[in-house]
């Protein structure tokens, strides 16, 4: 019987085989990421190692690429990305008491998932809104002229609406 788990690495292992036959190989790292990433929702450490087998790469340089790219998650994330953006618009305008705000309320740090798997709590360096500072993405979703309250009123809509699924 054929698990889930044996389909994703199927799926990888032939993504790899096909960027293995193609010239300059490792510099389809990233991609590979992305794809195990897309597969598994985030890099375990026992992908990591398979990826390192099958590219021929030190696992050490792909765990080099996978922490300098914000992009790549080491940690399993929750259901829904809450992104605070912290650009100086956001902050000068208030994010700091929003990602005050979403922390208390979820009961979770920056760069962690509440108990219940639904939200993972990140930092964002700008997310290209400064007109609609402070603001807050929730996965592809831009919430803006934020104040503590409303983020609370918003994350509490997802909950219910978690819920109802």
């Amino acid at each position: 019987m054929t698990t889930d788990t044996d389909k994703k690495l199927t799926e990888l292992k032939e993504f790899i085989a096909e960027v293995m036959g193609k010239s300059r190989s490792d510099s389809y790292l990233i991609a590979v990421l992305h794809k195990a990433q897309e597969l598994y929702g985030y890099l375990p450490q026992e992908i990591i190692d398979e990826i390192a087998v099958e590219m021929k790469i030190p696992t050490a340089h792909i765990w080099g690429v996978a922490t300098f790219y914000h992009y790549f998650n080491l940690k399993p994330v929750g259901r829904h990305m809450v992104s605070v953006c912290l650009g100086t618009a956001c902050y000068v305008k208030g994010a700091g008491q929003v990602m005050e705000a979403l922390k208390h309320h979820l009961k979770v740090d920056e760069g962690e998932t509440t108990e219940d798997g639904l939200f993972t709590l990140a930092p964002a360096r700008c997310l290209g809104a400064c007109g609609l500072a402070p603001v807050v993405m929730i996965d592809d979703k831009v919430y803006g002229e934020l104040t503590p309250t409303k983020i609370v009123e918003i994350i509490e809509k997802y909950r219910k609406q978690s819920k109802a699924k």
